[in-house]
């Protein structure tokens, strides 16, 4: 699977087979997820074969997403390049950085999705449309751009 969007990347959890007594998979805060965890929840109930969820993006909010039954297809989006993901293993999951968009479609009728944040909800972190997410995008690369080359003109004057 070859991720070449930025801010994302597969989270693969160990799985402990025990022949009789099932599958465990463990997932811990900073060990394979990689932030502190501070909310989780979980989406099911998608009986509408037309449900669409996400088409947003965080400035700040980092997720891991799951999906623990079913399928459904992530489509993640920096700016530049998107990724397409069908989720349907309950031990591989996809790491959602920040300023990156997503979008949820195409919901097996069994499908639930576990999804490990960050930070509690706060909307003011939410980008809710594309064009302004694209612009936000574009400002950051032109504030990076600057400060690079602030530092490479700082370097050349020391």
């Amino acid at each position: 699977m070859q991720i070449n969007v930025k801010n994302c990347k597969l989270i693969e959890l160990k799985k402990i087979v025990d022949e009789k007594d099932g599958i465990l998979s463990v997932a811990e805060q900073n060990v394979q997820i990689p932030f502190e965890i501070k909310r989780v929840y979980h989406i099911y109930g998608l009986n509408d074969i037309s449900a669409n969820r996400g088409y947003h993006a965080h400035k700040k909010l980092e997720q891991v997403i799951f999906c623990i039954n079913g399928s459904f297809k992530l489509i993640t989006d920096d700016g530049n390049n998107k990724n397409n993901f069908i989720l349907n293993n309950p031990n591989k999951g996809i790491y959602i950085g920040k300023n990156l968009w997503h979008t949820m479609s195409e919901f097996s009728q069994d499908c639930i999705i576990l999804v490990f944040a960050s930070d509690f909800f706060n909307e003011s972190d939410y980008i809710r449309d594309y064009n302004k997410f694209l612009k936000y995008i574009e400002e950051l690369n032109w504030l990076i751009l600057i400060i690079s080359r602030k530092n490479i003109i700082l370097l050349v004057l020391k």
